[in-house]
């Protein structure tokens, strides 16, 4: 009899020890498992464009580019893809500006890419929440 009542203790403090280290190390691999996944990027394409250049010794250049945004969230895509034509515009400005040579090096194509950030941050609606644009990628880029 006391043997079957050190078994029976036995077998419940194992059975006790083995569910409470599940839960730790579920809880943890949960974590890690959540650190783990991370949240697919999210682009927005813009068409390629062809603008001419401001004049330069050279006489007249072109620009041909085409550009993805990546943006933080659902909300800043949405609003984009909306106001695509105000987009599109206010980039056209922003490109004819420049000069062939402001653009062939990489430092000149960082700093528009840093000028497009800017450009797109004025508000394109009223009211309208921050946009959250997290890169400019060229996935084109010709000068000519």
């Amino acid at each position: 009899m006391i043997l079957l009542v050190l078994l029976s203790t036995a077998a419940a403090g194992a059975a006790i020890y083995m569910v409470m280290n599940d839960r730790n190390s579920g809880g943890e691999g949960s974590v890690q498992t959540q650190q783990l996944q991370r949240q697919a990027p999210i682009f927005v394409k813009i068409d390629p464009f062809t603008v001419n250049l401001a004049d330069d010794n050279f006489g007249s250049r072109l620009l041909y580019t085409g550009i993805s945004l990546r943006v933080g969230n659902d909300e800043t895509r949405e609003i984009l893809a909306e106001h695509m034509p105000q987009v599109r515009s206010r980039l056209l400005m922003l490109f004819s500006g420049k000069r062939a040579n402001e653009l062939t090096t990489p430092e000149g194509k960082r700093r528009l890419s840093d000028e497009v950030i800017a450009t797109l941050a004025e508000p394109l609606t009223e009211p309208q929440p921050p946009l959250d644009i997290r890169d400019v990628l060229f996935t084109e880029f010709i000068v000519q």
